[in-house]
């Protein structure tokens, strides 16, 4: 059974940085593509990043600059860096990951697996 488990967040003052990650196991292989996605109260989810099995990265507009997606295989870890934060990026943040080269690997793709959560609070 596939199970991503994110961990890393907490309150912050806004300028401040934190580095989420997301450990990954129940599945031998390599997932096509895996994604940071956010969501504050109130609204909707947001596409964050997304990296694919080569390396290949796409970014939210609001967070480019700020935030960096990277993947340790061996570890079969993901980790969002997150600088520069700000009282807007307040929000739940799950990571996600599918293995189908169909889905494609940017924001709007379809993801299969869903982690549970890591709250992010900023204050300014």
């Amino acid at each position: 059974q596939v199970q991503l488990v994110e961990s890393g967040g907490g309150p912050v003052q806004a300028g401040g940085s934190l580095r989420l990650s997301c450990a990954a196991s129940g599945y031998t292989g390599s997932y096509y593509c895996m994604g940071w996605f956010r969501q504050a109260p109130g609204k909707g989810r947001e596409g964050v990043a997304t990296i694919s099995s080569t390396g290949s990265t796409t970014y939210a507009d609001s967070v480019k600059g700020r935030f960096t997606i990277s993947q340790d295989n061996a570890k079969n870890t993901l980790y969002l860096q997150i600088n520069s934060l700000k009282p807007e990026d307040t929000a739940m943040y799950y990571c996600a990951a599918h293995r189908r080269a169909l889905y494609g690997c940017y924001l709007g793709s379809r993801f299969d697996y869903w982690g549970q959560g890591t709250q992010v609070t900023v204050s300014s």
